[in-house]
């Protein structure tokens, strides 16, 4: 059974933005695309950059670091879908985002 962590409020995060957030140790990267929630590994496997410190434009988020893109929806870097982030299974219940995160 999956568990889910809650790590921050839907409040905290805007349409069109993203964040970074920690929970159970392990860093999240937060992103909210037109009202839709969606949680990465908040590390850029490139070079280790925060993710969610970077810049979302539709459903891609800009590395801070060294520019590398990923689609938030599936993970995926749209210029060589062979280098992939971990997605999380995001629930919303009562303005608290809730994150489901792997086993440690």
């Amino acid at each position: 059974m999956k568990k889910f962590f809650p790590i921050a409020k839907v409040s905290d995060l805007t349409p069109g933005s993203c964040m970074s957030a920690e929970a159970d140790g392990i860093g999240v990267a937060l992103f909210n695309v037109d009202g839709t929630i969606y949680a990465l590994d908040n590390t850029c496997p490139h070079a280790g950059g925060p993710l969610g410190e970077g810049t979302l434009s539709s459903e891609i988020v800009e590395c801070p670091w060294h520019g590398w893109r990923y689609n938030v929806r599936t993970g995926e870097r749209p210029e060589n879908p062979q280098f992939k982030v971990a997605c999380y299974e995001v629930h919303v219940k009562d303005n608290v985002i809730l994150v489901a995160l792997p086993a440690k």
